[in-house]
């Protein structure tokens, strides 16, 4: 071309050199091609617009399918979208390859992307070229991978366990022997993690500027992959950092930016020990990773700040026991739920109070989520006023009741929140304790030989649901040498059981543990809440995991862990139980209490004697008296083996019912139709011995009974004969 002859248009050259321009808009579903694009597709040689479905009859349907996945590759990169096409006749034959090379850009108005590139066809298709980017069975590898790869990532709960997961992803085709994790903080780069290097390596890259020249640093600046197909490559692009990558022995390096919801957060480099061209398949798969390993790391980010916020919190709400308390020992446990934030409504509380008393107190906010923990922590903080106070339990509860419901009354009603709680004030000298409960499980007591009994409280409705709800209180004694166990339902229910279930577990693990009170609270733990619980699950199929607290009380007893009383008796168990007139139904409580407490009496027909003497006793004050009733039963032990009363062998139970009425019973000849009065026959026919002592007020009513041995049925004494 002479100086000054004007440049040919670029079509003119374009065609000159058999390569045509197309157009393609997402958005109008159009395609516009030039002359020579429209020969190169197999139709007549001038321009013309085609709609998608008629260029897509043009091309292998293997082929078109892929184009969607290099667009979108080449617009995270930022980079030039390049594909090989087959070109199809009208009998599905083949008849060119053809090379596309276009710019992708997005439409900010549709959100759809264009492009707008060359087609040109190809003489050479070598197998090293760029081509068609998946076909046959590594197409179906590269998307079993995928699959497995985001499955992985997704169940990975936190950040070292990403690490891993994606340390172990083998690629298909060619997988990196050196990963590295790197993260933003500031305007520093930090290494988070890496893979396939030795400790200490990732000294060199820590604290390292973002301005630094290093690939990782230009990714989290520039949110562009950075690819290195050989170490001339990385030696020209990045001179100053070479000399730091250079001793790895390292052939081929990936970069890729780590990004959530459009940051940047970090950049993520394969390293490999062999040479990589990173054509458009494999850079697709590295892209499609690098997003999954992005979000993955995120989630376990979150989850961990969750994790460390919500333990934080829980600590900080969660008291400590205070001072040691002469002659009883304390010991608590809490445990939050295994899902979501891991806070919840469960609490405990030990608070001093005057006269070297102190209260135990433990409940239940309902619900298992940030609401119900900081409705948790107002409540506690409001007991502990109220006790310092020196309000009695019943008032303590009362006025947390109203608290709570003023709380949760005035807003729209659409989370109203209640809680369950026992309050227990206790004397260490006496060992009294004074049980006030809203709603919450009753406490249970290890007696000195290892017997569990359940001791049923008076209570009333859980806190926040009536302003002006009442909470009689209910008095306990804990004697030398006994535990009382107080705790929320999750310990009981966890693991898929229901009350009774639960409970007959937790019984088990009380009656068969003799360690301190610190080892049975670890116990009681670990056996609802460790790996074996999972392997005995309870009747219910969806096991409703709960937040568990517990509360143990210790009073110390002497070394035979028995009390001494006169007569050389000592007693090995007792219950005491309160039965008021208005309470008639607590009589099958106090039939329960006798038979639990006499649970390894050797005569059957001994025990169920007692129980319907209880009965007959109770009854008979409720009936022909005005007052209440209380229930003391214990068993008794000689040390030496010989009862002193009159020589007997083994333990005796005797059972002794106060009431206020001044009438003494006296022993009647009821006839045949009569409806009462063999209240005293039963006792003298069963008992071996009772009677009826008058007191200052009132009068009590006892009886006796001696364990007898086990019977041995022989031949001659079958009871069945």
């Amino acid at each position: 071309m002479r100086t000054g002859e004007p440049l040919p248009a670029v079509g003119d050259v374009l065609a000159a050199l058999a390569t045509g321009l197309w157009r393609y808009d997402a958005a109008a579903g159009l395609v516009t091609l030039d002359a020579e694009a429209a020969r190169l597709v197999g139709l007549p040689a001038q321009a013309t617009t085609l709609t998608q479905a008629g260029i897509r009859a043009r091309f292998h349907p293997v082929d078109w399918n892929e184009v969607d996945g290099v667009v979108q590759l080449a617009l995270a990169e930022g980079t030039i979208a390049e594909v090989r096409m087959r070109i199809m006749d009208g009998h599905g034959r083949v008849v060119r390859t053809v090379r596309s090379r276009s710019k992708p850009s997005i439409d900010p108005r549709t959100g759809k992307y264009e492009l707008v590139g060359t087609l040109q066809e190809v003489t050479d298709p070598s197998p090293n070229a760029a081509r068609s980017p998946i076909t046959g069975d590594w197409r179906r590898s590269r998307e079993a991978f995928l699959l497995d790869a985001g499955r992985a990532l997704a169940e990975a709960r936190s950040t070292q366990e990403v690490l891993r997961v994606a340390a172990g992803l083998a690629m298909p085709g060619f997988s990196p022997d050196g990963l590295a994790v790197f993260g933003a903080e500031g305007d520093r780069l930090t290494v988070v993690g890496h893979h396939g290097h030795e400790p200490g390596d990732e000294e060199p890259f820590t604290e390292m500027s973002l301005g630094t020249d290093y690939p990782a640093a230009e990714v989290v600046r520039t949110g562009r992959a950075v690819y290195l197909s050989s170490p001339e490559d990385y030696r020209a692009r990045y001179p100053a950092s070479w000399p730091l990558a250079a001793p790895f022995g390292r052939q081929s390096w990936a970069y890729l930016p780590l990004t959530v919801a459009g940051r940047t957060m970090g950049a993520w480099m394969a390293a490999f020990k062999y040479p990589v061209t990173f054509t458009p398949d494999e850079r697709s798969v590295l892209t499609t990773v690098a997003r999954m390993l992005a979000q993955a790391l995120s989630r376990a980010g979150a989850a961990e700040t969750e994790r460390e916020l919500t333990d934080g919190l829980q600590r900080s709400m969660l008291p400590t026991l205070g001072p040691e308390i002469p002659g009883m020992a304390v010991a608590a446990r809490y445990i939050p739920t295994g899902g979501g934030l891991q806070v919840g409504g469960d609490w405990y509380d030990m608070i001093q109070l005057p006269g070297g008393r102190f209260a135990l107190t433990i409940g239940d906010v309902q619900g298992h989520d940030v609401r119900a923990a900081g409705l948790m922590g107002q409540l506690r903080i409001a007991l502990h006023a109220y006790a310092s106070e020196g309000h009695r339990p019943d008032a303590v509860l009362s006025r947390a009741s109203r608290f709570l419901y003023g709380m949760t009354y005035g807003e729209d009603g659409a989370d109203l929140r209640f809680a369950t709680c026992l309050y227990v004030e206790v004397d260490p000298a006496t060992g009294t304790l004074e049980i006030a409960r809203a709603g919450h499980p009753d406490p249970a007591i290890r007696t000195a030989d290892g017997t569990v009994l359940m001791r049923p409280t008076a209570g009333g409705l859980p806190l926040g649901i009536d302003p002006d709800a009442d909470y009689p209180t209910t008095r306990l004694v804990l004697e030398p040498g006994e535990t009382m166990l107080i705790c929320t339902d999750g310990l009981i229910e966890t693991g898929g059981h229901d009350l009774d279930t639960g409970w007959r577990r937790i019984r088990r693990i009380l009656e068969e543990h003799d360690g301190d009170t610190e080892e049975l609270a670890e116990a009681l733990v670990q056996a609802v809440h460790g790996p074996s619980s999972h392997h005995a699950t309870g009747p219910l199929t969806d096991r409703r995991e709960d937040d568990i607290a517990v509360l143990l009380l210790c009073r110390a007893g002497d070394g035979n862990r028995c009390t001494t009383v006169p007569g050389g008796r000592h007693v090995v168990r007792r219950t005491m139980l309160t039965v008021k007139q208005a309470e008639p139904e607590r009589v099958a409580v106090a039939r329960q209490q006798v038979r639990e407490l006499l649970h390894d009496w050797s005569c059957e027909d001994q025990v169920n004697s007692a129980v319907l003497l209880v009965s007959e006793v109770l009854t008979n004050v409720l009936v022909h008296t005005d007052t209440d009733a209380l229930l003391v039963a214990e068993v008794f032990s000689d040390p030496d083996g010989l009862d002193s009363v009159d020589g007997r062998r083994g333990r005796l139970v005797r059972v002794e019912v106060t009431d206020g009425g001044d009438d003494l019973p006296h022993k009647r000849d009821p006839g045949e139709l009569a409806s009462s009065g063999r209240g005293l026959v039963l006792i003298e026919l069963l008992a071996d011995a009772w009677g009826v002592d008058p007191r200052g007020e009132g009068k009590s009513t006892w009886f006796e009974l001696h364990e007898e041995p086990k019977k041995e049925y022989g031949e001659a004494e079958d009871p069945l004969l």
